[in-house]
């Protein structure tokens, strides 16, 4: 995927993110925000997963146009096709006919355990479709094609990595040395970033409520009214402790995006109001995302400009992907 021999010694990572939504400040704080900086460190490969969106109902025109925002958004972070592979899933064919082949190498009681199976299939009874319930081999399939050495996860995405690692030791047992066993790449914390409106919840895409939510597309007006809304605690001392959990999200969020100190915010707000610290914090969410919504959205006018990006990256991800896909299909046996 590199050519230098400098950056072919670099450890491969991959990281994929789903264009099922509107990403948030939650995304961008938690995990975007380093994938700009792995890019430097690693030979790093970014995929936009349709293919996982589609687990649950898509409206099309919806779902197009939200896979065209996220690999623009990709793009407006700072992350540069020319160093990386930047490619949208459904566009490497691999994908799914690798999922199959190691479909049949994953046994049913494995994906059954899948917390995430669970908790989706209560989440939408109506539609508890079979790629709901085998989603994480085509994840394992995502993983594997690119040779990753390492791969970014959070909490609720171990149990899936340890699927992959399974799924490629068996097969590796079986026919030999095939797929690279991918590890964990825990990378320097991300903030962990809570609802606005409910912080015992994290913030997310999915909630119902608007108002919990920052977009990172989101306009300045419409992130200050929101942080202006967000929900605080009893008293009026801006300070991190556990009985004051909608201020500590607030402080966190501050912190992350002004790359000051716990210590540093509750002393510039010592003997403010929560009025002034919910002003501040929206103004410098704002400042922070400003630049990002101003490179997407010069970029996604210039529709031919991305479709030549989004191509030029699924050609350097199937190069790799091919041979991965051709060397696994030679092994069990398949006419080529």
């Amino acid at each position: 995927m590199c050519n230098t021999n400098e950056e072919t010694a670099k450890k491969r990572v991959l990281s994929c993110i789903q264009p099922s939504g509107l990403l948030t400040l939650g995304n961008y704080l938690g995990a975007l925000k380093n994938w700009t900086e792995m890019q430097y460190e690693f030979d790093c490969t970014y995929a936009v997963a349709d293919l996982h969106a589609i687990t649950v109902r898509q409206e099309p025109a919806k779902l197009r146009s939200q896979i065209y925002s996220t690999f623009a958004i990709l793009l407006a972070l700072g992350i540069d096709p020319d160093k990386n592979t930047v490619f949208i899933q459904s566009q490497v064919p691999e994908h799914t006919a690798l999922s199959w082949l190691l479909s049949c190498y994953t046994q049913f009681g494995e994906m059954s355990r899948m917390t995430q199976f669970k908790d989706k299939s209560k989440k939408h009874p109506d539609n508890i479709n079979v790629g709901l319930f085998s989603y994480p081999v085509l994840m394992a399939a995502d993983i594997l094609l690119y040779k990753s050495d390492l791969v970014p996860v959070g909490e609720d995405q171990k149990q899936h990595l340890e699927i992959a690692r399974d799924i490629a030791v068996r097969f590796n047992n079986i026919y030999g040395d095939v797929f690279t066993v991918p590890e964990a790449y825990i990378p320097k914390a991300g903030a962990r970033i809570r609802s606005l409106q409910d912080p015992s919840k994290k913030m997310s895409k999915s909630d119902d409520n608007v108002n919990a939510w920052i977009a990172i597309l989101d306009g300045r007006d419409d992130i200050i009214r929101k942080f202006k809304r967000a929900v605080t605690d009893s008293g009026s001392e801006v300070r991190m402790a556990e009985d004051k959990p909608g201020v500590s999200n607030l402080i966190t969020i501050y912190s992350a995006v002004t790359g000051k100190s716990t210590a540093d915010v509750e002393r510039e707000f010592e003997g403010k109001g929560y009025g002034d610290f919910k002003l501040a914090v929206g103004e410098a969410v704002a400042d922070a995302l400003a630049p990002i919504k101003q490179k997407h959205d010069e970029i996604i006018k210039d529709k031919k400009a991305m479709e030549q990006l989004y191509k030029a990256g699924a050609e350097k991800a199937e190069y790799v992907a091919r041979k991965t896909y051709f060397k696994a299909m030679k092994k069990v046996g398949f006419v080529l």
